[in-house]
């Protein structure tokens, strides 16, 4: 196979800051199958947040506008070679890409029978895609649909009534979303009706907690058993459950998916043994990378961190999410990536990041800023949000404080921030 245009070659990366289009997703499906990763961003990304994410990472090329998208887009739609290269941060703020390098023929249908296998992805699915397709889960389910045959419906940016429109006029069969986008539909449909919802036979939902009335309703929706919940992250999968599991077991997020083993040690941290075309690193951090993963009896295990408990049965139930990681109506926002910029405003001596439980969003990111000699007020700050952060990653509360609450080792407690 000839690569899309001189210089590409099987193992380069080449981000992706456009729009999420059908002709998006062609331009993954087309790198991929010809080894090409993509790394797919949110086109709002400052140009500071652009530098300090790419270049670690080097792409050979940044896909800007829709020209140089269809440049990148041939013909070849196959098995993908790799896995998108999506991005993470973590306690140093900086973020991370997940490197799967290139599978072997195998493992990269392994990678595709899987999610094949597990959400019955097939030629007559049409999968509605709610979320931006440079978010891993969204982009996985259309990948899955599109790879099987099926049809990928894509209304834009998320808005009750479109989103309403297109189920009505394109009857879907699938869904991914977050709970914060069915607090939303619910709501819209209190007021103009609930939608036909039978052409559905599978409505996942992941990214964040989902509220115990809003799962509830899901069920009460949507036909029975298409409704879904998955635990995992943007380096991997851990779990996958039937909201009838749920039901029985309120709380869970399910047991592993099949080919999954999943651990905790005494302290709740939960490790996940993964078959090998689910192997991964952070790219160009060796360290980070043995960090997250162990290997025991001959089995390789990752953790990104976070706590829970297993009972009997395996089902997990999680106790925590790693302290650094706010997700706000799904999207991860880390504080300290948030706190490093903000604290680059000449009137801001200290400043802690932190959520605290909002209606709509899941989570609301707060700012506790201790100002300078010179003060600074909440607008100037807005004000210097925009130009340097995400739309997810502006606080939408600012508290302004004499000192932050510290322990005696100087860490912040941020659980003294939201009351």
């Amino acid at each position: 196979m000839s690569p899309a245009r001189p210089g590409l070659q099987p193992g380069d990366r080449v981000a992706l800051l456009v729009p999420p289009s059908s002709a998006y997703l062609d331009a993954v499906l087309s790198l991929l199958a010809r080894g090409i990763v993509p790394i797919p961003l949110d086109p709002r990304l400052t140009e500071h947040e652009r530098a300090r994410i790419l270049t670690p990472l080097s792409p050979t090329l940044v896909v800007t506008d829709d020209e140089a998208l269809a440049a990148v887009t041939t013909g070849d739609r196959g098995t993908p070679r790799a896995r998108p290269m999506h991005c993470t941060s973590g306690t140093t703020g900086n973020p991370k890409g997940v490197w799967s390098g290139l599978l072997d023929p195998t493992d990269a249908e392994a990678l595709v029978a899987e999610e094949r296998d597990l959400w019955g992805f097939a030629a007559d699915d049409v999968n509605l895609v709610l979320s931006p397709l440079y978010h891993s889960a969204p982009l996985r389910f259309a990948m899955g649909t599109a790879l099987a045959g099926g049809r990928v419906v894509l209304p834009g940016p998320f808005d009750p009534a479109a989103v309403t429109a297109a189920i009505e006029a394109e009857r879907p069969t699938t869904m991914f979303c977050v709970p914060t986008h069915l607090q939303r539909l619910f709501a819209h449909w209190d007021a103009v009706g609930v939608p036909d919802l039978s052409s559905y036979r599978l409505v996942a939902h992941a990214g964040a907690p989902c509220p115990t009335d809003v799962k509830r309703r899901l069920v009460e929706l949507f036909p029975d058993g298409s409704t879904w919940e998955f635990y995992g992250s943007t380096e991997g999968q851990f779990t996958a459950c039937r909201s009838e599991e749920w039901l029985a077991r309120t709380g869970t997020v399910g047991r592993a998916r099949p080919g999954r083993t999943l651990s905790t040690d005494a302290d709740g941290t939960i490790w996940c043994a993964v078959p090998p075309h689910a192997r991964f690193e952070y790219f160009g951090d060796p360290a980070k990378t043995a960090a997250a993963w162990r290997t025991v009896g001959g089995q390789s295990s990752f953790t990104v961190g976070d706590l829970g408990r297993l009972d009997e049965d395996g089902y997990l139930y999680l106790d925590g999410r790693r302290e650094d990681l706010l997700i706000s109506g799904g999207v991860n926002v880390y504080p300290l990536e948030v706190e490093q910029v903000l604290g680059e405003h000449p009137g801001v001596d200290d400043i802690a990041v932190y959520g605290v439980d909002d209606p709509d969003w899941g989570t609301r990111v707060c700012a506790a800023v201790v100002a300078g000699a010179g003060g600074v007020g909440e607008e100037e700050l807005d004000a210097f949000a925009r130009e340097r952060l995400a739309p997810p990653k502006r606080p939408k509360t600012y508290r302004f404080l004499d000192e932050l609450p510290r322990t005696l080792t100087g860490k912040v407690r941020r659980d003294q921030l939201g009351t």
